[in-house]
């Protein structure tokens, strides 16, 4: 049944389902086996409809310039009191990959939220290939976990089950409705204030505003438009403006002025470096939610623009962390 139902285009699938929901009006006794529901009709057209130009990394557009341009997050609802989604304990859930620093933030928050028991979180595979951010199902990476929801094989699959229509990128971090078996964001910046506000004040808010209007583009944003630049002059319209805010960072965590220069955080950023290791080693909501094994594999394994052909993923740095 399985193979004859893949061979179904969406316009016969749409028939089926008219043909079928006009006779089920008519005669409401009809038998169950030809009751044709909404996730029947979305699990058989995701089988049939082309996305890999939205899940295949390898086939992701550039700019004409050779740049890299984020497309803005399609989902971009919240969670609140007497809202459509209200904060209650086991409705939602978190799709996250450990190689994604987007998503990677989420579970940060989410510990120092002390969210764990209310908001429950699923890990993907590191191996991110033609389709997409699989699961356990599909490939049973150490560290992966299987949906727990639908047994997805892949992210993608949520995402067409509830907007068959979907046009972006399947991305994560994915905060999911159980109730309502819809997404309900996919912004990372937008899931982290939904974490705070939902349950209680946002601290300090104007402050992380206005930091992060240009972190979010410079650094976070940043290093993947350089490293996903396939020309030279996107490379160092991305590269420069990162290390300039690097510069910004450092002198608001320690004081002092530096003159922007290419290097890496351990050598070149004291007190970054400084800052980045206490929030490691004196937090375990950074270190129990950093797993340098799938950061590494995913971006030597997935990426082409990163990767060498041999998908060799580098030994090193030891240690991954330095200690204070």
């Amino acid at each position: 049944m399985s193979a004859s139902l893949s061979r179904l285009s969406s316009r016969s699938v749409s028939q089926a389902h008219t043909s079928i929901h006009k006779a089920s009006l008519a005669s409401p006794r009809l038998h169950p086996c030809f009751s044709l529901n909404r996730t029947f009709i979305q699990r058989v057209m995701s089988t049939t409809k082309d996305v890999s130009s939205q899940s295949d990394i390898a086939k992701m557009a550039k700019e004409k310039d050779g740049s890299f341009k984020r497309k803005d997050s399609q989902f971009r609802s919240t969670i609140e009191k007497g809202g459509k989604f209200a904060p209650e304990k086991g409705r939602y859930h978190l799709y996250v990959s450990y190689a994604c620093p987007w998503a990677t933030r989420t579970l940060i928050v989410r510990k120092l939220k002390g969210l764990e028991e209310i908001i429950p979180v699923t890990v993907v595979s590191p191996h991110m290939g033609e389709h997409g951010w699989p699961f356990a199902k599909a490939d049973a990476y150490p560290g992966t976990d299987a949906d727990p929801l639908y047994d997805s094989e892949h992210v993608k699959d949520l995402y067409l089950r509830v907007a068959p229509n979907y046009d972006g990128r399947f991305t994560v971090p994915v905060l999911f409705d159980r109730k309502t078996e819809t997404i309900v964001n996919n912004e990372s910046s937008e899931i982290i204030r939904i974490f705070n506000t939902a349950f209680n004040d946002l601290a300090h808010r104007a402050e992380i505003d206005s930091i992060n209007a240009w972190v979010y583009d410079t650094v976070n944003n940043g290093v993947y438009k350089s490293g996903f630049a396939t020309t030279q002059t996107a490379y160092e319209a991305a590269v420069r403006p990162l290390f300039e805010s690097l510069d910004r960072l450092e002198k608001i965590l320690a004081g002092k002025d530096y003159l922007c220069n290419l290097r890496t955080i351990r050598g070149g950023y004291p007190a970054l470096h400084l800052w980045m290791r206490k929030l490691y080693w004196n937090d375990p909501a950074f270190s129990t939610t950093c797993n340098f094994d799938h950061i590494k594999t995913h971006y030597y394994w997935s990426h082409p623009t990163v990767r060498q052909p041999t998908r060799i993923v580098p030994v090193g740095p030891v240690p991954d962390i330095e200690p204070l």
